[in-house]
């Protein structure tokens, strides 16, 4: 083992528990004062640990955020592809997709905050990611409108076009509830929003 090496694991610098502590603490540093007004410093007084602690996870600021950004990302496509696995019917997936997107924004608040109101508009090719997330959530629900379609279920309708006019209208609720609280808790949109989805592409809302 060299020194440096040697001198990392000493320090804790490359145990998960560190590197958890630093995101944790950059998740409430970044909530609570915004990207622009957040240095480095601040996480690291925030996580407990040190710049070189730091620095061993991380390339900087903008590295860390962009780190923020992906796991709100994994941890929604994640919980919404497995809580429409066990739905049976097609449309109930509507549902189901619906209230995990919700569930996960709701008890994630300072990384919904960061997803949505703090990265839009940063550059430093965090729009391309919010972007291309964007596309992944809604290519995923154009795959089940698609086979909706064709079982009979709902109208020929394009998939591709609903599915992002709903990411929209999702993105638009949740703004919403973090800039106002309503509605409180965030799930409570969930049987309003099924209904006026299926209504667009000529379903009826079974409840």
């Amino acid at each position: 083992m060299t020194e440096e090496a040697a001198a990392v694991s000493l320090d804790g610098r490359s145990r998960p528990e560190t590197q958890r502590r630093i995101l944790d603490a950059a998740t409430r540093v970044f909530a609570e004062k915004g990207y622009q007004r957040t240095a480095v410093e601040d996480i690291v007084r925030a996580s407990d640990t040190s710049k070189g602690s730091f620095y061993h996870f991380f390339p900087g600021k903008e590295g860390i955020f962009v780190a923020l950004v992906d796991q709100l990302g994994e941890t929604l496509l994640t919980r919404v592809a497995g809580d429409v696995a066990v739905a049976t019917a097609g449309l109930d997936r509507v549902g189901a997709a619906l209230q995990a997107a919700l569930d996960t924004f709701g008890s994630h608040r300072r990384l919904a905050r960061i997803l949505l109101v703090e990265a839009p508009g940063l550059g430093h090719g965090i729009d391309e990611r919010l972007f291309a997330l964007h596309g992944r959530f809604a290519r995923y629900i154009a795959g089940h409108l698609e086979l909706a379609v064709a079982d009979g279920s709902i109208r020929t309708v394009d998939c591709d076009l609903v599915a992002h006019a709903w990411v929209g209208a999702i993105n638009e609720v949740v703004l919403r509830w973090l800039y106002t609280g309503r509605p409180d808790p965030l799930v409570r949109a969930v049987p309003e929003l099924r209904s006026l989805f299926l209504r667009s592409v000529g379903a009826e809302d079974r409840g």
